[in-house]
């Protein structure tokens, strides 16, 4: 049970290092693309209006295989397993948190610009300064699903051989013919889900002075 334990940690790391990764690159990424989508020019709006329909519109783990096998067959180049992972679940996220980024910017009142550009504020003093931290606060709980959600998705990175905690799980439990490997990973994403709620409602009481 002990080792059972320990190759379970392991993999919790390794799910760890996926979840904490994906965040890193996805929440930027995604208000880029959201500002993209917004953007008044065609030769923007469009391509990003593609992106989205095709990211939101196939599986995560159709993404998975394309971004780990084509840059093969289609350039002859190869890379690592986690590198391919890291890259399709930060497109695949960003995709999402760009359209919660967008209905957050979106449902600010236009007043609002007006009166930072009469006191003098510029664009990016505005967005940052003053539309920026009320879309924070608005977009809370759709985050906050997207990234529970993103806890229970790592375990697609086994589907192109990443050993994160499902895979050594299910792996186990061939092993020992036991399902019990299985209702163990099962309490680890519970505890990892409690953990990012528990922070979001945190989050939440920090920035209930915006109302």
């Amino acid at each position: 049970m002990d080792k059972l334990l320990l190759q379970m940690l392991k993999g919790t790391v390794v799910s760890l290092e996926v979840f904490f990764l994906t965040l890193l690159f996805s929440l930027p990424l995604g208000l880029g693309i959201a500002l993209g989508r917004m953007s008044k020019n065609p030769f923007i709006k469009i391509p990003v209006q593609f992106l989205l329909l095709v990211v939101r519109g196939t599986p995560l783990i159709l993404q998975l295989i394309f971004v780990y096998f084509a840059p093969y067959y289609l350039f002859k180049l190869s890379y690592d397993r986690f590198t391919a992972v890291i890259v399709a679940f930060s497109i695949n996220y960003a995709c999402y948190f760009a359209e919660i980024y967008r209905g957050g910017i979106e449902s600010i009142p236009h007043g609002q610009y007006e009166a930072s550009k009469v006191l003098g504020f510029t664009k990016r003093q505005t967005f940052f300064r003053i539309i920026l931290p009320q879309v924070i606060k608005r977009i809370l709980p759709a985050s906050g699903n997207e990234v529970i959600t993103l806890v229970k998705d790592t375990a697609l990175a086994q589907v192109i051989g990443v050993a994160e905690l499902f895979r050594v799980a299910q792996t186990a439990a061939s092993k020992e013919f036991s399902t019990m490997p299985i209702f163990i990973a099962g309490i680890f994403y519970f505890v990892m889900n409690w953990a990012v709620s528990a922070v979001f409602i945190r989050l939440e009481k920090k920035l209930n002075y915006y109302k």
